[in-house]
């Protein structure tokens, strides 16, 4: 069992919306799993691990470093492993040697102890009503998407704007924010949607929205784009993924959660667990450029019981490693290990 200690005056229903996902479980859902491998205790120094509250952004939006960075110090000054939690669409890094704990990033500038999360999801299919079940393979690829994608001048010019706006808030300390180059997601998506649509040796199944979520405003419209989402990537066994604002995509982690394959593009992401999971086992990831080559190729290669067991395979990784009592179950052996 690993010993946790934080600061309770955070765990409160104010904070419960920013709070460090391990200890929502651990203190407002009461995950009786996770509670038998991790303990908190009230005394900071018989702890293994010392735990940051809430989401690091808040202390810097409020004005309390000094009470942020004070709680680390004095827990590295006594020799625990400090975790803490950047949440966002972008996460930010601090000068201190803590454990972190974000969604994404890019590798390339994540050290060793930057931790990726993965988006934790409710099964898909209790949404839509069935049982998983793996598609056969055909002879061409089969690959859908439903999500916003658009090459209007408009929506670039657009999103460049706002990628200006939340530069400069992070420039002038409003935002705190690891510094992202631009990436216009929803142009880069579409043109790499459509080069995929013109292969003849590709069947896809797309469904382009012009607005996040199709736009919607009322609960029953919310419903069927949500029916149509997950019955698209039930429907396929490959599922396009690139990234969003931030450098990671939801999409990816509800692909494998419905047993299928993500066909994702790498921008120098990191995935959860790596060193445990190996993620070339269960997606396709190819680098930018030629899409279909790498689709075609890998649907080519890849065996009629293997396509199959790829899809059970990748169930499993989000029943055992990929929502949240799975994932820190893992992370708890990881710690435990080198405690």
């Amino acid at each position: 069992m690993l010993k946790i200690y934080t600061d309770h005056q955070f765990i409160t229903e104010q904070y419960r919306s920013c709070v460090f996902p391990l200890l929502f479980d651990l203190c407002y859902s009461k995950n009786l799993k996770l509670a038998e491998k991790y303990q908190i205790i009230y005394d900071i120094n018989h702890s293994d691990i010392v735990i940051v509250p809430i989401d690091i952004n808040n202390f810097f939006i409020n004005n309390k470093t000094e009470w942020l960075y004070n709680f680390i110090d004095n827990a590295l000054k006594i020799q625990k492993k400090v975790w803490i939690y950047s949440g966002g669409d972008y996460g930010y890094s601090i000068n201190r040697p803590v454990f972190t704990f974000r969604l994404g990033g890019f590798n390339s500038q994540m050290d060793n102890q930057t931790f990726i999360m993965p988006s934790f999801i409710s099964d898909p299919y209790d949404i839509i009503q069935k049982e998983f079940n793996p598609i056969a393979k055909n002879k061409i690829p089969e690959i859908g998407f439903v999500g916003h994608a658009s090459n209007s001048k408009l929506k670039w010019g657009k999103e460049f704007l706002i990628y200006l706006f939340r530069n400069y808030k992070r420039i002038t300390k409003q935002l705190f924010a690891d510094f992202h180059p631009f990436y216009p997601s929803t142009i880069k998506r579409y043109e790499y949607l459509r080069l995929l649509q013109k292969s003849d040796l590709i069947k896809t199944n797309f469904i382009f929205r012009n607005k996040y979520r199709a736009g919607v405003k009322t609960e029953s419209d919310r419903k069927k784009t949500t029916l149509d989402f997950f019955e698209n990537i039930a429907s396929n066994p490959y599922t396009f993924c690139v990234r969003g604002v931030g450098n990671f995509s939801v999409r990816f982690y509800e692909t494998l959660a419905m047993g299928r394959i993500p066909f994702v593009i790498d921008t120098d992401f990191r995935l959860p667990l790596e060193g445990i999971v190996n993620w070339e086992k269960y997606c396709v990831i190819v680098k930018e450029g030629n899409v279909c080559k790498a689709l075609i190729a890998f649907h080519e290669e890849i065996s009629d019981i293997d396509f199959k067991k790829m899809q059970i395979d990748n169930r499993n990784l989000w029943l055992n490693y990929l929502n949240r009592e799975a994932y820190f179950s893992e992370v708890y052996s990881l710690f435990k290990e080198n405690s």
